[in-house]
């Protein structure tokens, strides 16, 4: 007997409801090449169509039905475009982290064979600290960490903890241990002394107890120019909130297009695919959106899957997944972001067709 899933679908704004079902129908084929039992995929409202319906955007049915599934998949969310009061709230995927406490956000980059990356042979890993930083939406128990004491002052906080970094800096080095063994510490030390410091103090301490990993350390501002020169000399790379949210959205467009860039949110216990990218309401329904982020965040997913419950079936569907998407752009099957012509639909049927020839 093989174990079965139950996950969460929200498709989110903008080109999510394009980019979600192209991944499902991609799980669906990599599940079966692999043995894996059919997925039990369950619909949750969420974004701009949950205000509608539900008046919210992240209705509490949704984050209670999100409890009792393994795992889900989360479109953008394009909640700058919102009514208020919803615009001002806290943002949907905000709001899922900090509810489900999905403190690693694991940003991978990696160019393709046959793509049009800025940085051939791009192979790295961002693995950012989720849950506070200097994004004040998730750095407070309440509120949003930012303050206004007069019209023309405003104020926000940067929260980091001990506990916080030594949690994701173990998230690094046990990832560094199954790709190149290195890990590069990104911080601002030289100006922010007490909260970065603390950050690489802490990373470096976390480090004493991996000797087979490597370790170096930039500050952010020299790490873009590092990354733009010799992206494919890095593994892993740990940092905060912020600095990790630009810095991958860098990293992606060096292996090829923010497009392709995907990510999981972590905790313990549950965990969420996310595209790095936005919601593109520009291109939205017109079928033209690159779904290999939302592919790959899945392929991440199913792997997680596996890790947890010890399952080679849910591996290999995550390898068949990730495989299927590079053989399609191997052969030429790209979408225009990536240079190429394909539609959203007929890049989806190549990488189907692909898992189901492997």
């Amino acid at each position: 007997m093989t174990t079965s899933y139950a996950l969460g679908v929200l498709h989110g704004d903008g080109i999510g409801p394009e980019i979600v079902p192209a991944a499902v129908a991609a799980v669906d084929a990599a599940a079966l090449a692999a043995g894996l039992a059919p997925v039990e995929w369950r619909e949750l409202p969420l974004g701009l169509a949950a205000i509608g319906s539900h008046g919210t955007a992240v209705p509490e049915s949704t984050l209670e039905a999100l409890e009792a599934v393994d795992a889900w998949l989360l479109g953008p969310h394009d909640s700058a475009a919102y009514p208020e009061p919803h615009r001002s709230l806290l943002n949907p995927s905000g709001t899922i982290r900090k509810r489900f406490d999905l403190f690693a956000n694991i940003r991978p980059a990696k160019a393709f064979e046959g793509g049009d990356a800025v940085v051939p042979g791009t192979d790295l890993v961002i693995v950012r600290e989720n849950t506070q930083g200097f994004y004040a939406d998730r750095s407070t128990y309440a509120g949003t960490g930012e303050f206004m004491p007069t019209p023309d002052t405003a104020i926000a906080m940067g929260i980091i903890t001990r506990q916080a970094v030594e949690r994701i800096a173990r998230e690094a080095f046990e990832l560094a241990r199954t790709r190149g063994k290195r890990v590069t510490i990104v911080h601002k030390a030289n100006v922010l002394k007490l909260t970065t410091g603390l950050f690489k103090s802490v990373c470096l301490e976390v480090g004493a107890a991996y000797p087979d990993v490597a370790v170096d350390d930039f500050h952010i501002d020299a790490m873009t120019v590092h990354l733009v020169r010799r992206a494919h000399e890095f593994d892993v790379i740990v940092t905060e909130n912020m600095f990790g949210d630009i810095l991958s959205d860098l990293a992606g467009e060096l292996a090829g297009s923010l497009g392709i860039a995907p990510s999981i949110n972590a905790s313990d216990t549950k965990a969420m695919a996310q595209a790095a990218h936005g919601s593109a309401p520009d291109i939205a329904g017109r079928d033209l959106a690159n779904p290999i982020a939302m592919m790959l965040s899945s392929a991440m997913l199913l792997r997680w899957l596996a890790a947890k419950h010890e399952d080679p079936r849910a591996l290999d569907a995550g390898d068949r997944l990730e495989a299927g998407v590079e053989a399609a752009v191997r052969e030429g099957v790209s979408t225009a972001d990536m240079g190429g012509s394909a539609s959203t639909t007929a890049f989806t049927a190549a990488v189907v067709a692909a898992i189901g020839r492997a």
